[in-house]
């Protein structure tokens, strides 16, 4: 039988994450240390990518749970230098009992996933960031409740975490604003394929126009420190500051999966605002993260 893997949104269905983020919120509300479902089990994090949320959340969850986990670097392990990557994953998913990779290339976690004898995680790639959008939307679930058929107006580099967005968009059923600078639009098919759910506008206060919530990311993430110049020259126009918050709903939320650069891409007045719920935001990468750990590990 093969394992179940969380490479993105699109691998779930509607049913299942409302599932996910109505788990998360109840264990968040009822924390229970005794009980240890994962007790004896072990999650290996690889990390080609270096991270804060992802790794604490990860470890801390399955702690939670009674399990273990491990954390390997690149210097730990032969990705990447002579190994293939269908070996690395037959020996690793032997030994252990589920996966989780972040990573620079998508095609890294999906060749990795279809040699695991192990559910596998996508703790984020250049394409995807699908765990981050479990702790999103629960965070806006706890605030408004169910968000099928409210909009949502990403700002910004269509980059991984706009992508996810587009599969939250079709899977959740919301609407999605984009407003990103001609060359920083996310992928074409991706887009294409969310159909009438996404729309693109030129600026960012036409995108937020009445709506719920407004995203946005930093202008050049990891691996993409050479074109900091040149990417905050494309995007200088696309900041979120007061007057795109004013463009929305009038309790409209503000979200930014950290680490967030004050000044460039959200102002320091929208992120420290009363609309911004971005350390709940953070703060619930942990529960999300259990509640996938015990749906992809615990099924019957």
């Amino acid at each position: 039988m093969q394992p179940r893997h969380f490479i993105s949104l699109l691998d779930i269905s509607a049913s299942e994450f409302r599932g996910l983020i109505n788990r998360a919120i109840a264990l968040k509300n009822h924390r229970n240390p005794d009980y240890q479902p994962l007790k004896g089990q072990v999650l290996a994090m690889i990390f080609e990518k270096s991270s804060t949320r992802t790794r604490i959340s990860f470890e801390a969850g399955m702690t939670h749970f009674g399990g273990n986990a491990l954390f390997l670097s690149s210097r730990d392990t032969q990705l990447g230098r002579g190994e293939p990557l269908e070996d690395s994953a037959k020996v690793i998913s032997s030994m252990v009992d589920c996966i989780m990779l972040r990573t620079f290339k998508h095609e890294t976690v999906t060749t990795f996933a279809q040699h695991s004898s192990v559910p596998v995680i996508n703790g984020l790639t250049d394409e995807q960031h699908p765990c981050q959008l479990l702790a999103d939307m629960q965070t806006y679930f706890e605030q408004r409740g169910d968000i099928q058929g409210k909009t949502v107006a990403w700002i910004g580099d269509g980059n991984n975490m706009c992508h996810s967005y587009i599969h939250a968009a079709m899977v959740l059923d919301f609407k999605l604003h984009i407003a990103a600078p001609a060359g920083y639009q996310p992928d074409k098919a991706i887009a294409d394929a969310a159909g009438n759910r996404v729309q693109f506008f030129d600026t960012p206060l036409a995108a937020a126009k009445n709506a719920d919530l407004i995203v946005t990311d930093v202008w050049a993430s990891m691996g993409q420190e050479e074109e900091q110049k040149q990417r905050c020259a494309a995007l200088k126009n696309y900041q979120v500051n007061a007057e795109v918050m004013a463009a929305a709903q009038k309790n409209a939320l503000f979200m930014h999966c950290l680490p967030a650069h004050r000044g460039e891409e959200v102002s320091a007045e929208v992120m420290d605002g009363p609309q911004s719920i971005v350390f709940a935001e953070a703060e619930n990468r942990l529960h999300a993260q259990k509640a996938l750990l015990e749906f992809l590990l615990c099924a019957k």
